[in-house]
């Protein structure tokens, strides 16, 4: 049985200098992956990568904002410099830049901002990274909504979630145009997840009653979110694209 089976795999996984993000790329190194550690924060970034260095991982850190197409091509040039051109691409870069209100309410640069961030990001992520995969007609690429974009809710932030929807469909209509080319394209969309920001930001009472409303009776870890990655780019999921995948502990997605 075959224990790391990404070996000699490279991936890419966008925002993985903390959270979710730093989950999935410690996952794949653990797993025998070549991987690029990316972020804003250089110091984050290479922290993620000292730990997975430290471990018997291989990893560098690539520093780039996703949402300039300049800057992704930089990271993907150096990538296939120092470890060779991207086998698996996980889009997981985004956030939600405004806080729960009425639409009225929201300020259009908050608008702007969560739909650069999330949707504009992931576009220009896949605009970079497809040629290669195209070219050598194999691939596999993950990109990160959310349950907010499968769930209509009062408070939900609904730049956030309008911007995630829009992850989900630009991932199902990719899929139906490089499937062809040998490259699978699927959507985890996680529910509320206990990343480092939300153990501080949701006090200890409101993360119980949350999880009170999932089948499972708990909120997801950042691990949760890494073993559903590593099985979409698996062997196992050979036959899986154009899916979105809730990782959402029993909670009703539509």
């Amino acid at each position: 049985m075959d224990t790391r089976p990404f070996e000699g795999k490279v991936v890419l996984v966008t925002g993985s200098s903390r959270g979710i993000g730093a989950a999935i790329v410690r996952r794949f190194a653990e797993q025998g992956a070549g991987v690029a550690v990316h972020g804003r924060d250089t110091e984050a970034a290479s922290a993620v990568r000292d730990d997975i260095v430290r471990s018997g991982g291989r990893a560098i850190t690539v520093i780039g904002d996703v949402t300039s197409f300049a800057a992704v091509e930089a990271v993907r040039e150096r990538i296939e410099r120092e470890l060779g051109p991207i086998d698996i691409l996980v889009a997981n870069a985004g956030g939600s830049f405004t806080p729960p209100g009425p639409l009225e309410d929201v300020p259009e640069a908050g608008w702007h901002a969560s739909v650069e961030g999330n949707l504009t990001a992931t576009f220009l992520t896949l605009k970079s990274i497809l040629p290669g995969m195209k070219q050598r007609r194999r691939g596999t690429i993950i990109t990160v909504s959310s349950s907010a974009g499968r769930r209509p809710h009062p408070r939900s932030p609904i730049p956030y979630a309008a911007a995630k929807a829009g992850v989900q469909m630009l991932t199902q209509h990719l899929a139906t145009q490089v499937g062809p080319f040998g490259i699978r394209v699927n959507c985890i969309a996680p529910e509320t997840i206990l990343s480092e920001s939300n153990l501080q930001r949701i006090p200890a009472e409101q993360q119980e009653a949350l999880a009170e409303q999932h089948p499972m009776r708990r909120l997801g870890t950042p691990n949760d979110v890494a073993d559903a990655a590593l099985f979409l780019a698996s062997e196992h999921a050979s036959w899986i694209t154009g899916v979105v995948i809730d990782v959402a502990g029993g909670a009703f997605s539509a």
